[in-house]
């Protein structure tokens, strides 16, 4: 009994090496392929009808069958959600600055940066259909207004939570305000700038796709309620899946562009990741 105790007490450590040797993104893709298997059983298992729930193997196939339909709004989305991106990223950043420069600024602005993020999109969204029409530019539209808020008060901290001792500093160097800006607040700020751009490349693709639920002849939002429609589930399953590629390539090369901007804030972060086993 005591030599098997002490057998499995010396197995024990190879498997969860085994297990943290993977990694976090292993152990996420071996947590989705048991999730897929584990779909795909119940469904043949139980005999769930398609329109109800697909199974993996069905969605797989319509999105072969119907890859040049899903690429050409794939396309579409695409457009719309990196625009209403860049627009958020460049707004605010601008807003972000104009609130951190001035304080009359900031009591006036604030409130409305955060009615602005309080209020329902796909409330508004009508009235941007109305206000913008019913093409690429009100889909735009609504995913900068839902992007634009984690910019803002990411790139606001970066800028604001700053060590005083270094600002104090630069003034005895002589250096002017904007020399203070440009070497200390705008890279302190970088980090937080990326963070921010992170979950909003997420936000803006929801907005892209609310915009095309609410008034849209295309994009994936548009196959989606189409598809919803006409009880063509796979289908729907498919787009879902793709759109859900699309947000992950995108996430990933906005941490692509951060470590080339700012390598030394990337690998503290993996680092990071490291020890916590994450």
């Amino acid at each position: 009994m005591a030599a098997e105790n002490k057998l499995s007490d010396q197995a024990l450590p190879t498997k969860v090496s085994l297990w943290a040797g993977l990694g976090s993104f292993g152990r996420g893709i071996a947590g989705v392929v048991v999730v897929i298997i584990l779909w795909e059983i119940i469904c043949r298992a139980f005999h769930v009808p398609e329109f109800i729930l697909p199974a993996p193997i069905a969605i797989i196939e319509r999105l072969f069958t119907e890859w040049q339909l899903l690429a050409a709004h794939t396309w579409v989305t695409i457009s719309e959600m990196v625009l209403g991106f860049a627009l958020a990223v460049i707004i605010g950043v601008l807003a972000a600055i104009l609130v951190t420069t001035s304080d009359r600024i900031k009591d006036v602005a604030m409130p409305l940066i955060v009615i602005t993020q309080l209020i329902p999109k796909i409330a508004i969204a009508p009235v941007i259909l109305i206000w913008f029409g019913y093409g690429i530019s009100s889909k735009v539209v609504i995913a900068f207004l839902i992007a634009v808020f984690p910019i803002v008060i990411d790139m606001a901290t970066g800028l604001t939570m700053i060590e005083r001792e270094l600002i104090e500093l630069l003034r005895s160097l002589g250096a002017s305000r904007w020399k203070i800006f440009m070497k200390a607040q705008i890279p302190n700020s970088l980090p937080h700038l990326f963070s921010g751009m992170r979950v909003s490349i997420t936000l803006a693709m929801i907005g892209a796709v609310v915009g095309e639920f609410v008034g849209g002849s295309e994009g994936l939002g548009y196959i989606i309620v189409v598809g919803t429609s006409e009880l063509k589930t796979a289908l729907v399953f498919a787009a879902i899946f793709v759109l859900t590629a699309v947000g992950f390539l995108l996430f990933a090369l906005i941490g692509w562009v951060e470590r080339l901007v700012i390598p030394w804030s990337a690998s503290e972060r993996d680092e990071l990741m490291k020890i916590t086993g994450m």
